[in-house]
């Protein structure tokens, strides 16, 4: 099990990456534990004195102007908590759950949120006991933070709604209990820290993030298997080509396309007197799109790790001043437009595939056998594995329209621009699942085009690619039941096997 230490120093993404991938422990910093007993000690004078804060003593939203009595501020915060977990539909997974969590404990960790210690350390105990909160994943507006999602989150330390435990859902407080906890008291704010914030928003862009760069990954190992299969150029990566036009991303895909290719015999089969000029844009321009695609996912990847670290809730508490400063932190909007930016880019990446295997199967096109099988007529070979590709882009394509856009008032009107980042980063654990699939038809198809042109052999790693494929399934002789090859070489996307293909270009800060 992991163990991260939290506080002022951020996560990193690859922290973010293994709280993904597996249980984790988060241990705060001595002067996280410092800023955070501070932050609930000025809650505490707050109370103490009687003054008015939105959050503490008054009703929330648009009933911000209504003061609670002392003697019902306990009842405020739970009633806030089970009042607004209305979510629906299928739950996250244990993964992104798991990922809330770890956020969640980060965003309180910067001692801003005026909540008590004792309220983190039951966070804590829950994560390490590999007790995940039941969310429904849908209910999101993404502003005042992800409210309703993280109310399921909330509503299980105080014993109330539903917690999964080694795969098995059980009562909250049987949950609790796994951990060695009692339902909790929530103290004045509590509630509100809570529930505000972009943890769920969050989670799910940096999982949507993760699965597309393994989908990346495989598209660039897919294009460079696929362009020996062609035998078509590799001209087009030369270096001096992107270096006129500087955008960076392209500059280090044309670089590690040429790596990919380096000692093909295939390549240098046909490098005098090719009839051919120009190959079709799918394989010329891979590093014009896939450059702008890496530039894409390097600056979402930036956005996220920022706000996986920051303070996302209101009001705010500045324990040495002693103010409580309401804003608007819990608008997700940067969430939001890097959902946005990477539901177009993994779309993108299916598109630029799909393309490449229509092209291997077209015999006037590749001059490789009709649909990539000997007989063609007798076998239908890749023919409607292509047209599932295209079934695939097309779904992606319909998901990819921008959610920020789409803001509806909420409240009554108090809160009248929100963010729609939730559902826009949910979406992209199924796009990315579309588009793994996609590509791995290619590497099939790609694989196969490869087998046509033997005895020549392609680049020593186009060489070890080529044998992962048929790890996952054996050449095409004949036609057969096609489906499960296809979901095999899905899981070698998904798994990340072409991952280390990519070489340094994926961020890790």
């Amino acid at each position: 099990m992991n163990t991260f230490r939290v506080g002022t120093d951020p996560l990193s993404l690859n922290q973010l990456r293994a709280a993904l991938s597996g249980p984790v422990r988060a241990e705060l910093t001595a002067e996280a534990t410092t800023a955070v007993q501070a932050g609930a000690d000025a809650i505490g004078r707050i109370v103490k004195s009687g003054a008015v804060v939105y959050g503490v003593n008054t009703g929330f939203g648009l009933l911000a102007n209504t003061q609670i009595p002392a003697k019902d501020l306990d009842e405020l915060q739970r009633n806030l908590v089970l009042s607004h977990a209305c979510g629906v539909g299928p739950l996250l997974p244990d993964a992104v759950v798991r990922l809330v969590m770890l956020l969640k404990i980060a965003s309180l960790s910067r001692g801003a949120s005026g909540v008590r210690p004792e309220t983190i350390q039951a966070l804590q105990r829950l994560l390490e006991a590999e007790v995940y909160p039941c969310i429904p994943s849908k209910g999101s507006v993404g502003a005042s933070g992800d409210l309703a999602p993280l109310a399921h989150l909330s509503s299980v330390l105080i014993g109330v709604g539903e917690a999964r435990v080694g795969g098995q859902i059980l009562p909250a407080e049987a949950a609790l209990e796994r951990a060695g906890l009692q339902p909790l008291t929530l103290g004045p704010k509590e509630g509100l820290a809570l529930l505000n914030g972009t943890q769920v928003s969050t989670a799910l862009a940096l999982a949507g993030l993760v699965a597309v760069e393994d989908v990346f990954a495989a598209g660039l190992v897919a294009g460079a298997m696929s362009t020996d299969a062609l035998m078509g150029s590799d001209t087009p990566f030369d270096p001096r080509i992107h270096a006129l036009r500087g955008q960076p991303g392209q500059i280090d895909v044309a670089r590690r396309l040429r790596e990919l290719m380096a000692g093909s015999a295939i390549r240098d089969s046909h490098r005098e007197d090719d009839e051919r000029v120009q190959d079709p844009y799918s394989f010329r321009c891979q590093p014009q799109v896939m450059g702008a695609i890496l530039d894409v996912l390097r600056n979402s990847a930036r956005t996220l790790g920022i706000e996986a670290s920051g303070v996302t809730d209101n009001p705010l508490v500045f324990a040495d001043t002693g103010e409580v400063l309401s804003g608007g932190n819990f608008h997700a909007e940067p969430v939001g437009f890097a959902a946005d930016q990477i539901a177009m880019a993994v779309c993108e990446i299916g598109n630029l595939s799909e393309r490449r295997t229509s092209v291997l199967v077209d015999p006037k096109m590749s001059g490789l056998p009709a649909f990539l099988v000997r007989e063609s007529g007798l076998n239908s070979g890749f023919m409607i594995a292509q047209v599932t590709a295209a079934a695939l882009v097309a779904e992606n394509r319909q998901m990819a329209h921008p959610a920020v856009v789409d803001t509806v008032p909420t409240s009554a009107n108090q809160e009248d621009h929100v963010s729609m980042a939730t559902h826009g980063a949910r979406r992209l654990l199924d796009m990315a699942e579309n588009a793994a699939s996609v590509v791995a038809i290619e590497l099939l198809a790609a694989a196969q085009g490869l087998d046509f042109r033997r005895p020549l052999k392609s680049s020593p790693l186009l060489e070890e690619a080529h044998a992962t494929v048929r790890t996952a399934a054996s050449g095409y002789d004949r036609d057969h039941y096609f489906a499960p090859d296809i979901v095999a070489a899905t899981a070698l996307v998904r798994e990340g096997r072409f991952r280390a293909a990519a070489g340094d270009l994926l961020p890790t800060a």
